[in-house]
């Protein structure tokens, strides 16, 4: 039975658990913000790379700008200059420059795709990931807090349904002492005492199956699940900080891997910078521009206190054959030929190249020839195919008419012919500025011979007008002059009366000769023969056989060999 004497006892208030919850939760900022950073800091490199794959573009960009700034045109005068060492060492190292700009495109196409391409997509990835380890996180958070307020909830009930007992039982044993209170009354207090009691008792076993619930939650909160977050937070921002590492790495492995290709750059710009030869390029200067001619001789002494009619000097100044004798003048004062080089030609020159010295022309002829010669062969590759042409079309009559070709042949044969001519006349004008080069070798020589022997006849008619005659006169086109050729008959007269010239020499026939013209003399392949004069500058050698059989030959036909004790002799060198 309830004694009406007992009171309830409430049990002390629990204090609250603790929970951190406010810390966790502070460490979710903090990590988060941390993590947050990270990503900043990942995104930062990636620009960091992407800045320099730009800047690697560009300097290739300007490189090879560079490169093709200094490259030669085609087809001028610059191109030509680099036949020198110097020069060609200087297009090397361009062209290794355009390959080496190559390897900074490959810097930056690598580091776009291993680094920059990568990285972006993980930071996508990683975004994701931490995005959903923080809602985890905040959902666990938010459960906790959940639990929280149901115990703080629980708590409060029984702390009130406490009170509220201890009330009626104070209020049931006021009304117990009371002598005045009717017995109904005692009871109906004592019922609402017993009433609250029990209302108490519910309350503190709820509350305890909440505390028990919640101490539970929070023990699998702080021990299971916000450990297993941390964790996967912190795996994610380790697995960011060795990706980040890794990029660095493959960003100097990048730059490492064409450091070879760089290397082999530079060696051949070295090997391009040794390869200069200065001796080379200045022989390749000596005969670009050397002239042939011959130094003039000493200038005569001319007395002009004797009362004799004064002589032209026969230096070699004056272009004299005659050892002494002074050719007729006609048409003014006669002036000296000093370097025919020095006179200047305005304008387009003359189509043998007559206005340059002798070495220059015989380039520049040679040049000629060569590019008729290629002309020629593609005019007859074009013939030979428009002939097989027509041997299809009359064999397949179907497949065209054969009669449409023969226009395009015909005029293909007449521009053959017409390429052949030109060639024979600068074949010939070549011939004859060889033979009045007195420095060539001994290759030359029979190249020219050569020449000579097979075209002798167009040799003859083009020296007809253009070489020096056997007589020692010569004349240019162009020269200010005015001269007057000796009559070929006073020639023979004068040279009728000569006294025989000595012996300077003998000489040996590297070809046949046929000499057809007037003063020259035929002589045949291996024939041993005296030199009695030699070659003045004009491209032929007087020689004799015997005593009634002498005249001129071609200088490229024989191998002269001078005896230097011999009056006159002069050595060729």
């Amino acid at each position: 039975m309830f004694s009406p004497s007992r009171r309830f006892v409430f049990p002390g208030a629990l204090s609250p658990p603790y929970l951190c919850c406010s810390k966790p939760k502070d460490q979710f900022d903090n990590l988060e913000k941390h993590t947050q950073w990270g990503i900043d800091v990942l995104e930062k490199y990636i620009k960091f790379v992407k800045e320099r794959t730009e800047i690697e573009l560009s300097y290739a960009k300007q490189l090879r700008n560079l490169s093709k700034k200094y490259q030669p045109k085609k087809n001028s005068k610059e191109e030509e200059e680099y036949r020198y060492t110097s020069t060609k060492a200087f297009l090397a190292t361009l062209n290794e420059m355009n390959d080496y700009a190559g390897q900074h495109e490959v810097i930056s196409e690598n580091m776009t795709s291993l680094i920059t391409g990568e990285l972006t997509r993980y930071v996508q990835e990683l975004k994701q990931e931490r995005k959903s380890h923080f809602h985890d996180g905040r959902k666990a958070q938010q459960h906790i807090e959940t639990c929280w307020k149901q115990l703080e909830a629980s708590k409060r009930r029984f702390e009130r349904d406490c009170k509220e007992a201890d009330r009626a039982q104070q209020y049931f044993e006021k009304m117990d002492a009371d002598i005045n209170v009717t017995k109904a009354d005692v009871e109906k207090a004592r019922q609402q005492a017993q009433l609250r009691h029990q209302m108490a008792e519910d309350s503190k076993a709820e509350y305890c199956s909440t505390l028990q619930k919640f101490n539970s939650e929070q023990h699998d909160h702080y021990y299971t699940h916000i450990p297993n977050i941390f964790q996967k937070i912190q795996e994610m921002e380790e697995r960011r900080i060795v990706r980040i590492g890794e990029s660095m790495k493959t960003f100097a492995e990048v730059d490492r891997q064409v450091i070879p290709i760089i290397g082999k750059c530079l060696d051949e710009i070295t090997k391009a910078a040794e390869s200069i030869d200065h001796k080379n390029d200045s022989q390749m200067v000596i005969e670009a521009f050397k002239s042939g001619f011959e130094p003039p001789g000493d200038v005569d002494f001319e007395d002009f206190t004797q009362p004799m009619k004064r002589t032209v000097s026969e230096s070699s100044l004056s272009n004299s054959r005659g050892d002494g004798k002074s050719e007729p003048k006609f048409g003014g004062k006669s002036k000296g030929k000093l370097w025919p080089f020095i006179k200047k030609n305005k304008g387009a020159g003359p189509e043998d190249f007559s206005n340059l010295p002798p070495e220059q022309r015989r380039k520049k002829l040679q040049q000629k020839v060569d590019e008729l010669n290629k002309d020629i062969q593609k005019e007859m590759d074009q013939r030979d195919a428009l002939t097989k042409m027509k041997d299809v079309y009359i064999k397949n009559p179907q497949m065209g008419d054969p009669a449409s070709v023969d226009h395009r042949l015909a005029e293909l044969g007449q521009n053959i012919e017409k390429l052949r001519l030109e060639v024979q006349k600068f074949e010939g004008w070549l011939a004859e500025v060889e033979g009045r080069l007195p420095m060539r070798t001994e290759q030359a020589r029979r190249q020219s011979g050569l020449y000579e022997a097979q075209n002798t006849s167009a040799v003859n008619s083009c020296a007809q007008d253009r070489e020096s005659s056997p007589d020692g006169s010569y004349t240019e086109e162009q020269s200010q002059e005015t001269e007057m050729k000796v009559p070929a008959t006073d020639f023979d007269d004068e040279f009728d009366d000569e006294e025989p010239l000595p012996t300077i020499g003998t000489c040996k026939a590297l070809y046949t000769f046929e000499g057809q013209n007037e003063g020259t003399i035929s002589v045949a392949e291996g024939e041993m023969l005296y030199v009695i004069e030699e070659d003045k500058g004009d491209g032929w050698t007087r020689i004799r056989r015997n005593e009634d059989e002498e005249g001129y030959v071609p200088t490229s036909y024989v191998e002269v060999y001078l005896d230097k004790n011999a009056k006159g002799a002069m050595t060729y060198i």
